[in-house]
Protein backbone atom coordinates (compact mmCIF):
# COMPACT_ATOMS: atom_id res chain seq x y z
CA UNK A 1 0.00 0.00 0.00
CA UNK A 2 1.27 3.47 -0.89
CA UNK A 3 0.29 6.42 1.29
CA UNK A 4 0.51 10.10 0.37
CA UNK A 5 0.44 13.42 2.11
CA UNK A 6 0.80 16.95 0.76
CA UNK A 7 2.42 19.77 2.66
CA UNK A 8 3.27 23.38 1.88
CA UNK A 9 6.81 24.64 1.82
CA UNK A 10 8.20 28.09 1.07
CA UNK A 11 8.23 27.51 -2.70
CA UNK A 12 5.02 25.51 -3.17
CA UNK A 13 3.61 22.07 -2.42
CA UNK A 14 5.52 18.90 -1.64
CA UNK A 15 4.02 15.43 -1.95
CA UNK A 16 5.30 12.78 0.45
CA UNK A 17 4.87 9.07 -0.29
CA UNK A 18 5.40 6.14 2.06
CA UNK A 19 5.04 2.39 2.30
CA UNK A 20 3.56 2.98 5.76
CA UNK A 21 6.87 3.05 7.64
CA UNK A 22 9.52 4.56 5.38
CA UNK A 23 9.61 7.58 3.09
CA UNK A 24 9.60 6.36 -0.51
CA UNK A 25 9.25 9.70 -2.30
CA UNK A 26 9.31 13.45 -1.75
CA UNK A 27 8.54 15.49 -4.83
CA UNK A 28 7.95 19.15 -5.46
CA UNK A 29 4.63 19.62 -7.22
CA UNK A 30 5.45 20.32 -10.85
CA UNK A 31 8.68 18.30 -10.85
CA UNK A 32 9.16 16.84 -14.31
CA UNK A 33 8.97 13.28 -12.86
CA UNK A 34 6.18 14.04 -10.40
CA UNK A 35 3.50 12.02 -12.20
CA UNK A 36 5.79 9.04 -12.61
CA UNK A 37 6.80 8.91 -8.95
CA UNK A 38 3.86 10.45 -7.06
CA UNK A 39 1.04 10.42 -9.59
CA UNK A 40 -1.86 8.00 -9.59
CA UNK A 41 -2.82 5.63 -6.81
CA UNK A 42 -2.00 6.00 -3.19
CA UNK A 43 -4.16 6.66 -0.18
CA UNK A 44 -4.15 10.06 1.53
CA UNK A 45 -2.99 9.58 5.12
CA UNK A 46 -1.52 12.66 6.76
CA UNK A 47 -0.97 11.16 10.21
CA UNK A 48 1.68 8.55 9.43
CA UNK A 49 4.62 8.84 11.80
CA UNK A 50 7.09 9.05 8.88
CA UNK A 51 5.12 11.96 7.40
CA UNK A 52 5.13 13.77 10.75
CA UNK A 53 8.91 13.23 11.07
CA UNK A 54 9.46 14.36 7.48
CA UNK A 55 7.37 17.53 7.94
CA UNK A 56 9.39 18.29 11.09
CA UNK A 57 12.64 17.65 9.17
CA UNK A 58 11.51 19.95 6.35
CA UNK A 59 10.44 22.65 8.81
CA UNK A 60 13.89 22.69 10.37
CA UNK A 61 15.56 22.59 6.96
CA UNK A 62 13.56 25.57 5.68
CA UNK A 63 14.37 27.40 8.94
CA UNK A 64 18.02 27.22 7.87
CA UNK A 65 19.02 24.30 10.05
CA UNK A 66 20.89 21.22 8.84
CA UNK A 67 18.88 18.18 9.95
CA UNK A 68 20.58 14.83 9.39
CA UNK A 69 19.51 12.54 6.58
CA UNK A 70 19.82 9.62 8.99
CA UNK A 71 16.95 11.01 11.08
CA UNK A 72 14.47 9.57 8.57
CA UNK A 73 13.79 6.03 7.34
CA UNK A 74 14.25 6.32 3.57
CA UNK A 75 13.37 3.71 0.95
CA UNK A 76 13.96 5.19 -2.50
CA UNK A 77 13.12 2.72 -5.26
CA UNK A 78 15.62 2.45 -8.08
CA UNK A 79 18.23 0.28 -9.74
CA UNK A 80 21.40 -0.60 -7.85
CA UNK A 81 23.30 1.94 -10.00
CA UNK A 82 20.86 4.73 -9.11
CA UNK A 83 20.97 3.83 -5.42
CA UNK A 84 24.79 4.02 -5.45
CA UNK A 85 24.58 7.50 -6.99
CA UNK A 86 21.99 8.56 -4.38
CA UNK A 87 24.27 7.29 -1.60
CA UNK A 88 26.99 9.63 -2.88
CA UNK A 89 24.48 12.51 -2.91
CA UNK A 90 23.80 11.88 0.78
CA UNK A 91 27.47 12.56 1.54
CA UNK A 92 27.56 16.01 -0.09
CA UNK A 93 27.86 18.46 2.83
CA UNK A 94 25.14 20.99 3.52
CA UNK A 95 25.85 24.23 1.67
CA UNK A 96 28.41 22.64 -0.67
CA UNK A 97 28.18 21.54 -4.28
CA UNK A 98 29.83 18.88 -6.39
CA UNK A 99 29.62 18.10 -10.09
CA UNK A 100 28.13 15.30 -12.14
CA UNK A 101 31.64 14.69 -13.45
CA UNK A 102 33.09 14.38 -9.92
CA UNK A 103 30.43 11.82 -8.97
CA UNK A 104 31.15 9.81 -12.13
CA UNK A 105 34.87 9.96 -11.34
CA UNK A 106 34.22 8.73 -7.78
CA UNK A 107 32.16 5.84 -9.10
CA UNK A 108 34.82 4.93 -11.68
CA UNK A 109 37.33 4.91 -8.83
CA UNK A 110 35.23 2.17 -7.27
CA UNK A 111 35.23 0.13 -10.47
CA UNK A 112 31.91 1.37 -11.90
CA UNK A 113 31.93 2.13 -15.62
CA UNK A 114 29.88 5.29 -15.94
CA UNK A 115 29.71 8.80 -17.34
CA UNK A 116 28.56 12.18 -16.09
CA UNK A 117 25.49 11.77 -18.31
CA UNK A 118 24.55 8.45 -16.67
CA UNK A 119 25.06 10.01 -13.25
CA UNK A 120 22.85 12.93 -14.31
CA UNK A 121 20.11 10.53 -15.35
CA UNK A 122 20.26 8.75 -11.99
CA UNK A 123 20.16 12.08 -10.16
CA UNK A 124 17.20 13.26 -12.24
CA UNK A 125 15.26 10.20 -11.07
CA UNK A 126 16.02 10.73 -7.37
CA UNK A 127 12.61 10.07 -5.78
CA UNK A 128 13.38 11.87 -2.49
CA UNK A 129 14.30 15.44 -3.41
CA UNK A 130 15.80 17.84 -0.89
CA UNK A 131 16.52 15.11 1.69
CA UNK A 132 18.66 13.20 -0.82
CA UNK A 133 20.27 16.46 -1.94
CA UNK A 134 20.37 16.29 -5.74
CA UNK A 135 20.15 20.10 -5.78
CA UNK A 136 23.80 20.16 -4.63
CA UNK A 137 25.06 18.83 -7.97
CA UNK A 138 26.04 21.30 -10.69
CA UNK A 139 27.69 21.22 -14.10
CA UNK A 140 31.50 21.12 -14.15
CA UNK A 141 31.45 24.69 -15.51
CA UNK A 142 29.33 25.92 -12.56
CA UNK A 143 26.05 25.78 -14.44
CA UNK A 144 22.89 25.20 -12.44
CA UNK A 145 21.40 22.50 -14.62
CA UNK A 146 19.56 19.26 -14.29
CA UNK A 147 17.17 19.83 -11.41
CA UNK A 148 13.82 18.16 -12.09
CA UNK A 149 12.24 20.41 -9.45
CA UNK A 150 13.16 23.50 -11.46
CA UNK A 151 16.32 25.57 -11.71
CA UNK A 152 14.83 28.42 -9.65
CA UNK A 153 14.10 25.99 -6.80
CA UNK A 154 17.62 24.56 -7.06
CA UNK A 155 19.01 28.07 -6.78
CA UNK A 156 16.77 28.89 -3.79
CA UNK A 157 17.74 25.68 -1.97
CA UNK A 158 21.45 26.34 -2.45
CA UNK A 159 21.03 29.94 -1.28
CA UNK A 160 19.06 28.74 1.77
CA UNK A 161 22.01 26.49 2.64
CA UNK A 162 24.45 29.37 2.25
CA UNK A 163 26.28 27.81 -0.70
CA UNK A 164 28.86 29.98 -2.44
CA UNK A 165 26.90 31.09 -5.51
CA UNK A 166 29.65 33.35 -6.90
CA UNK A 167 30.84 30.81 -9.50
CA UNK A 168 27.43 29.31 -10.27
CA UNK A 169 25.12 30.48 -13.01
CA UNK A 170 21.88 29.63 -14.80
CA UNK A 171 22.66 28.87 -18.44
CA UNK A 172 20.71 30.74 -21.08
CA UNK A 173 19.58 27.55 -22.83
CA UNK A 174 17.59 26.16 -19.88
CA UNK A 175 13.94 25.78 -20.84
Amino acid sequence: MIYKSNCRFPYGVITLCSDGERLTALKLYGDRYYDHICGGGGTEKDDLEIFEKTRDWLGRYFDGQNPGIDELELAPAGSSFRRRVWEILCRIPYGKVTTYKDIAREMRGKGEKTSARAVGNAIAHNPIEIIIPCHRVVGSDGSLTGYAGGIENKKKLLMLEGADMSKLYVPKNVF
